[in-house]
Order: C-alpha cells, then structure tokens, then sequence
C-alpha cells in the first residue's frame, strides 16, 4: 500500500503577529523563531515563560479547590485515628499500578495496614470488582481508596455499602449522568468540580489526595511530599499522554529531575534492565520504554507485580522484578508482533483498505492483552479508525483506536444498538458485541464513519511550528530548545519546516525502513534521519532537485573510539527528525 500525502499546516494564531514576536524575543532573549512558537502555544509574556521554563512546586493549586477534598481528608484522617484497614484498588495500566504503588506506601507511612488489589485484566476487566470488594472483606478492611477508576462504578459502590466498606474515589474520567454513593468523589471532571486543572491523570488526583491529608496533619513539607511521591506522578502523567501544560507540566519537570538524580531502587532497576542509561530519562523514554514494561505484566498476566516492583525497596528483589518485567514484555512483543502479521494479512487480503473508511477485524484467538496496541498499530500504518476484536466468553471484545479528528465514541454511539457494551472517550474505546452480529456492527460502522469523515479528516495533517533555515539550529538555539522539555500533547516537541534545501552525500535506507542522509542549505550540512520513511528515497536521491522538509529536531551522541566510554569524548551532534519530504517546486 503506498505512503499516504500529508497535509502541510503551518501554525498561524490569529492573536500572534511579528510585533508580539519580537517583543518576547528581546523580554526573554531567545531567538525569533522559537519566540514565535512559544506565542503559537500562548506563552506571550515573560510572566508566562518564565512559568513555563521554571516550573516550581509552589505553582501548585491548592488540593481543597477540588470537590470533595475535605470530605476524602476528613475520611483518611479518621482512618489514621482509628487504625483501619484500607484498601487501595488501581488499575493494571501505568497509571493505576504507579497510582496504587503511591498511595499504599503513603498510608503505610502514616500507619494504617493498608493492602492493595489490581484486577485481572481477563477475568475481572476494568474497573471495581465486586470480587475485590469481597476480599476486602474478608480482611476487615472499613475504607476502600479507587484510584485511576471508579467514577462510574455505581453498583459496586453500593455493593461495597452494603458489607460496611466506606469508599474514597480518586478519579480523572469523564463521570456518568450520576455519581456514585461514594463518602467523597475525587474528579476534576465533576460537573460541579472548580478545581483550575482539568488535565490530571489518576496518580495526579492521588498527588493532591496526600497533600490535603498531609497539610491537615502537618506532617510534613509540600517539598518532603513532593521528594517522596512526584516521581510516581511522572511516570503516569507521560504514560498517560494527558496535557503536559499547567500542573502536568510541573509534576513531570520536576519529577524527572527526582528520577535522573536519585531514582527508587524499583524504578532504578527498570531503567536499567530496559536498556536505559541512568540519569537520562525523559518522556520519550517512560512512553516508548519503561511505560510498556509496566504494562506488560498486567496485559500478560498479573498487574500487582508491577506495583511491587515500584514498592520495593530491596535491592534483590527490584532486580528480579525488573527482569519479570523485561521477560513479560518480550512475551508480549512476540505475541504483538505476530497479531500485527495476521492483522496486516486480512487487511491486505479481504478489506478495501484504499477505500473502505475504517477496518474492524475480529479473530477468536487474539490475545485480550495485546489488541489495543495492534489496533494503534493499524491506524498508524492504514490512518483509518480501527477495531480489534477477540472472542471472550462468548462474546466479541475489543478495543476501538481513532485518527486525528475522529471521534470514534461518537460514531460508536450511533450504532450502539449493534453492541451490547462500549465505553471510553474520542480516541480510545472498549467494545463488546455478540458473536453473531459482528459482520452487521462492521457494515453499520463503516456506513457511520463515512458519513462522519471529511476530506480533510481522512487525509492526515502535520502541524508545523515556524519555518526555519538550517543556519540557525546553532549551539543555543539547541540549549534553549531542550528547556521547552518535557514534551506531551499540547507541548509537543516543535516541529519546523525548512524550503529549498539539498540532499547531500549517498542517502540510504536503514533498520527497518528508516531513511537515513544529510541536507544542506547554503553552507549548514546537518544529518537527517525519516523513521519508516524509506519509500522517499528517490525524492533524496533526485540529483539537483531542491526539497522542502517538515521535521523536529533532535540530538545524538557520538563517542570518539580513542575514548573509553566513561571518558569525556562524547560530542553532541544536532539531527533533523523528517516526518515529510516534497520537491521543492519553487526553486527548480
């Protein structure tokens, strides 16, 4: 199937001109192309960079802003008083298990026998489980902590009423029409809730639960709390991929700082088990790297491992967790990758990828844990919304992934009686529908997205920063643009286009289809590298042809052989990150 054309957007805000510009350029010393992106993103004054550039702890919003805050504190402190039991039930992806690993060790600190439970993906599914309620039960637990879920689990909050188990929800989901009978519901989604951020992930709520109760006990400091917990926070907020702007933004700057400086002994022995150099985490890395690991083991199998891990405070004990870790997560490569292999095959072979508006696949045998991540592999390869589907107990259960622009909930909604269940948000849902009705939820579908599906919609968009010339990514220039870090949604890493430049040297393609050469303009030569671009290759190799390119921009490492690697001979070199390539029609 050929590359599919992108569309060239470059970012233009109505409220941004050459003066505004300028003028944050000089206020805050920065050259005029990155002043320019930082007004595209609302940052448009010095007050606002230097939030943005130096985030602090002390920018932090008060936790009793958001509802329902004094009641969970008031709950918690009676717990501390009354030595109860608790439990604390979180989800099996990264945010639930970082969530539960935070919250259990804080209240162990404060001295409360606090268990937790993670549900098995298969047997139980998502969200509260009446068969956790009842082993919370039968360990006397009074007070059940939801964290990262909770917020629609009306039932089972009832259930849990009914055994004489109070229940505290800490959640970042959008709620039900009502919420549940819980003593305090904890959402910054509450229709009712003015907390300022909207944008937390599920440890993030947890963050702010401890630091009410810790302010009411005054028992120790926002930077003590912050030392001790923030860390888990960073791993969610960029596995998560919420915002990274406002406390999200703080929360991940400052908590990266925490990992590369001194990391727990459970996420220390992650970062090394997983190929990673201690001291130089970033987002990317949590996303692509550690993220999958954690998860690994609650798509394979049993969650709670990963919160051991992150629990753990023996040496001998993280290393052995780590490499559980490691092991789960080649398992689930192998099996992802050969998911991906049969998907590819049915897609090729039986749908009208070229012209059918979406793809939904179902095989009994796919593995439950593996089928979301599939699923985002084929709208990455096809850019069509996408549904994967295995056979559960008699039914067909799957998860749903979108493009950009397609708010596949709503299209799901609109067939809701082809389904029996379905929940989730605009790009990401779950989905159950009976077996013998598969192929008619597949045609009502495809009729509904396109209907739904525009042209622009259909045909995927790069969103381009400012234009640039490759004369001025300068030493500073790449100083300053490391601090716009960490990225994530709605701060992503800048993206730049620059025109009429020439491929240099003997381009050639690398690994698994990655388009490898150099550029030049006027007398600036820079290595360029396009991930899964190797199909572009004859556009790079056009003898004399002048080509326009879109790309981010990048740094690597090259350590000189006559330096052992501990040595001080590794040079940082700048590398473009080309997502696109057209010819240059103006300037040949």
């Amino acid at each position: 199937m050929t590359r599919r054309n992108h569309r060239w957007t470059v970012i233009q805000s109505p409220a941004v001109d050459s003066a505004l510009v300028e003028k944050l350029a000089k206020e805050i010393n920065v050259p005029e192309t990155l002043a320019r992106v930082l007004c595209n993103r609302g940052i448009t004054s010095y007050a606002k960079a230097k939030e943005f550039f130096r985030p602090q702890l002390a920018d932090l919003h008060n936790p009793f802003l958001m509802d329902g805050m004094e009641q969970a504190v008031n709950r918690a402190i009676k717990a501390v008083e009354a030595h109860e039991r608790i439990m604390v039930f979180g989800d099996y992806d990264v945010d639930g298990t970082t969530s539960a690993a935070m919250l259990t060790l804080y209240f162990r600190r404060l001295g409360l026998e606090t268990m937790y439970y993670i549900p098995d993906r298969i047997k139980e599914g998502y969200g509260v489980s009446n068969l956790a309620i009842d082993k919370a039960k039968e360990h006397g637990v009074s007070l059940l902590v939801t964290i990262d879920c909770g917020i629609t689990a009306l039932d089972q909050i009832e259930y849990a009423k009914s055994l004489g188990i109070e229940v505290i929800i800490c959640d970042h989901h959008e709620p039900l029409d009502r919420l549940p009978n819980a003593v305090a519901v904890l959402d910054p989604l509450k229709p009712m809730c003015q907390y300022p951020f909207k944008n937390l992930c599920g440890c993030g709520v947890g963050f702010k639960f401890i630091q009410g109760i810790s302010s009411r006990l005054h028992r120790e400091t926002e930077d003590a709390i912050a030392n001790d917990y923030i860390d888990f926070v960073t791993i969610a907020t960029a596995a998560d991929i919420v915002p990274m702007v406002g406390e999200n933004r703080i929360f991940t700057k400052i908590g990266l700082e925490r990992i590369n400086a001194m990391p727990r002994p459970g996420i220390g022995a992650l970062i090394e088990n997983s190929g990673l150099q201690l001291g130089k985490t970033n987002t990317g890395q949590i996303v692509f790297v550690l993220a999958p690991r954690i998860n690994a083991v609650g798509r394979m199998g049993d969650a709670s491992r990963a919160v051991q891990l992150l629990m753990s405070q023996d040496e001998a004990t993280t290393q052995q967790l780590a490499q559980v870790l490691e092991e789960e997560n080649r398992a689930r490569r192998k099996i992802d990758e050969d998911t991906f292999f049969q998907a590819q095959q049915i897609v090729e072979s039986y749908l009208h990828a070229d012209s059918d508006p979406a793809i939904v696949l179902h095989h009994e045998t796919w593995h439950p844990g593996v089928i979301g991540i599939v699923a985002s592999r084929l709208v990455e390869k096809y850019y069509r919304p996408t549904i994967m589907m295995t056979t559960v107990d008699g039914i067909a259960k799957g998860s749903a992934r979108s493009i950009s622009g397609f708010d596949i909930h709503a299209a799901l909604k609109r067939v809701e009686d082809k389904l029996l269940q379905f929940g989730g948000h605009k790009y990401a849902a779950g989905l159950s529908v009976a077996l013998d009705r598969v192929d008619e939820f597949r045609e009502a579908f495809n009729l509904v997205v396109e209907e739904l599906m525009t042209e622009n919609i259909r045909t995927p968009e790069i969103l381009i920063d400012s234009e640039i010339t490759l004369g001025e990514i300068t030493p500073r220039f790449l100083r300053i643009l490391k601090e716009f870090a960490p990225f994530g949604p709605s701060n992503m890493r800048p993206v730049f286009l620059a025109r009429g430049v020439e491929a240099v040297g003997s381009p050639k393609v690398v690994g698994k289809d990655h388009l490898k050469f150099k550029v030049r303009q006027h007398r600036n030569v820079l290595d360029a590298i396009g991930f899964g671009l190797g199909s572009l290759i004859d556009k790079v190799r056009t003898g004399g042809s002048k080509l326009d390119i879109v790309f981010s921009i990048d740094e690597y490492e090259w350590q000189s052989p006559q330096v052992p690697q501990n040595g001080s001979g590794a040079e940082s070199f700048p590398q473009l990150k080309v997502k696109d390539i057209k010819i240059n029609t103006e300037g040949n």
